[in-house]
């Protein structure tokens, strides 16, 4: 699966989303992407609930927001990510 700045969820089981997000962001700061979009659909709001709470609590994440309306709106989420060395930083509690 190529990796890009933009994942969409809708082909995955919700049972999946935790190790893919994971995955999928380790995979992007290794690619060098400042931000990345995630599309988890509008629907009821549980996946983007789910989504946005396990990017609070991922050390690559700098911070997170709700998409503009032209980018998908509250159906997609934004992701500022800090870096290469972040995983190393983020254990050392330097950021």
């Amino acid at each position: 699966m190529p990796i890009t700045d933009e994942l969409d969820l809708h082909t995955f089981r919700p049972a999946e989303v935790p190790d893919l997000l994971d995955d999928y962001l380790e995979a992007c700061v290794a690619q060098g992407f400042p931000e990345v979009r995630i599309i988890h659909g509008k629907g009821s709001g549980k996946l983007r609930k789910r989504v946005q709470a396990l990017l609070d609590r991922h050390p690559l994440v700098r911070r997170w927001r709700s998409a503009p309306t032209e980018a998908g709106g509250w159906g997609a989420t934004l992701v500022a990510l800090r870096g290469r060395d972040a995983g190393e930083v983020a254990a050392q509690g330097l950021d």
